[in-house]
């Protein structure tokens, strides 16, 4: 596989390409870990382009933005570092979008009396009919890609890969962030 020509490989015989050549310069390398990360990896960006660009980007919004959105449409109002939990993001990014998403009328910021360093994030009437429009298109991408798997196949994908995000490796990751 490793024979071909840079040039005519596409986004998945790239994969392979990539295994082989790994393990000719790398001879320890898991070729099945590689071929696990580099897939999970690559389904993750290829789902994250599909719902960007036919769902999120058609509406003004970003696929950070819809993230937040629809953190504080099902768990809101929150303070933003809550938010930014919750949204798998860091504080600093959920600050950069929420002053877009502030400015467009789809989130209020209000600050903490607390903590007058904290800010909690809510949406506006029109983050709400922004957020559940969006969220109706998403969810037929995701049909339309979940309808590739049997119903039992997608419930033993959706156990290995919660198995996978509650792994000592995972939680090692977690720790780090």
């Amino acid at each position: 596989m490793t024979d071909r020509p840079a040039e005519d490989l596409d986004y998945l015989s790239f994969v392979d390409y990539a295994i082989g050549k790994t393990k000719a310069e790398l001879p320890d390398t898991d070729p099945v870990a590689m071929r696990l990360g580099l897939t999970l990896h690559r389904l993750a960006g290829a789902l994250v382009y599909d719902w960007e660009s036919t769902v999120h980007r058609p509406r003004g919004l970003s696929w950070g933005g819809f993230r937040v959105l629809f953190v504080l449409w099902l768990a809101g109002p929150l303070e933003s570092r809550h938010a930014a939990r919750l949204a798998g993001m860091s504080r600093a990014a959920v600050s950069a979008l929420v002053k877009t998403l502030e400015r467009d009328g789809l989130v209020t910021r209000t600050q903490v009396p607390r903590d007058r360093r904290a800010v909690q994030l809510a949406l506006t009437e029109a983050g709400r009919g922004t957020v559940t429009d969006a969220y109706q298109a998403h969810n037929a991408r995701e049909r339309a890609w979940a309808a590739s798997l049997t119903p039992s196949e997608q419930t033993v994908l959706i156990g290995l890969l919660e198995k996978l995000t509650t792994s000592p490796a995972a939680a090692a990751a977690q720790r780090l962030s």
